[in-house]
């Protein structure tokens, strides 16, 4: 039975840290056997926001050693650069002008990245849903693996695709949310009300995947927790839960054995395992990673081999989009 496709990007903006990790990355990694797999460095969203052009192509070439280190396999997948594919801007365009000023001013991430950094609120900011609409629908992609965060603009890639194909012709394939179980929401380690993100600014929020044995044990040292007794999954005790979530991820241990496991023991002694698990985890894609960085030249002939696998699928449906709607 011929696999599904699938369909990710991820921003090259910062360095990659566990809630990128658990909730995105290694399930992609997880399910290569599973699907026919397409992942994309968005660096064209990247510049939605200012950014230094020598240090966004250096995050670029990182960030795509990072998901080959974490085990993005060239023999299951498909890793390449979105701004080596014309035909992403080239099919937002044709979108673009399709879609009302009304439905994108409904997109709650631009009022959110606006209020966030109000001296640049650009026309790509506003229009970053029409491009991600591009991305996926460019592939034909059966499957589109979201966050709670973005389950917005999956749900606007959809609706382009329906009315496309009623307006015009049958051209695109109406993509599905694929959200992970768990895993999902990884939460920051100092303020476990607030998704771990890159841009925050806490010391101790983001466990990221280059940190140091040393750096990730401080760090879940200090993680937020209660003044409790009990080591229990209890969701109205955001830090505990967690890290309980996290702790459950790394070692896939049924989650009443992980509550026996640590009854009666204290945080102290909670914290340090949790943060073992994930050092062990964590340990190989850091070797992994500084190898391939070693190897001048691999990470873009890699991604140059990943485009020119999936340029063809792009060119085809660009094609016939553009004829649909009368473009030569």
């Amino acid at each position: 039975m011929e696999k599904k496709r699938v369909f990710s990007g991820i921003q090259p903006t910062g360095q990659i840290h566990l809630g990128n990790y658990l909730g995105a990355v290694k399930n992609w990694v997880d399910s290569q056997d599973e699907y026919e797999n397409i992942f994309c460095v968005v660096n064209s969203h990247a510049i939605t926001t200012t950014q230094n052009p020598k240090e966004l192509r250096e995050k670029t070439y990182e960030l795509a050693g990072m998901l080959l280190a974490c085990g993005i396999d060239m023999k299951k997948s498909n890793l390449f650069i979105q701004s080596e594919i014309d035909e992403h801007p080239a099919l937002a365009w044709v979108f673009d002008c399709n879609i009302s000023m009304g439905e994108m001013s409904r997109m709650t991430q631009f009022k959110d990245k606006s209020l966030k950094n109000p001296k640049n609120v650009n026309v790509g900011l506003f229009n970053y849903p029409v491009l991600m609409a591009a991305d996926i629908l460019l592939y034909q992609a059966d499957g589109v693996p979201v966050g709670e965060d973005q389950k917005q603009h999956l749900e606007l890639a959809r609706n382009i695709a329906q009315r496309f194909n009623r307006d015009f012709g049958e051209c695109f394939k109406i993509p599905e949310p694929m959200i992970p179980k768990i895993g999902a929401r990884v939460m920051g380690l100092d303020e476990p009300a607030n998704k771990m993100s890159k841009s925050f600014n806490g010391a101790n929020h983001a466990i990221f995947l280059l940190d140091t044995p040393d750096e990730i044990m401080r760090k879940f040292k200090k993680a937020t927790t209660d003044s409790q007794n009990s080591i229990v999954f209890d969701q109205k005790r955001a830090g505990l839960y967690n890290l309980l979530n996290i702790y459950e991820i790394f070692t896939h241990k049924d989650r009443r054995k992980i509550e026996d496991e640590f009854e009666g023991k204290g945080y102290g002694v909670f914290k340090t395992m949790v943060a073992e698990v994930v050092i062990e985890a964590l340990r190989p894609i850091r070797e992994k990673y500084e190898k391939l960085r070693s190897q001048k030249g691999y990470i873009e002939e890699v991604l140059n081999e990943g485009a020119n696998k999936v340029r063809p699928i792009a060119k085809a449906t660009y094609k016939k989009a553009k004829e649909f709607v009368g473009l030569v």
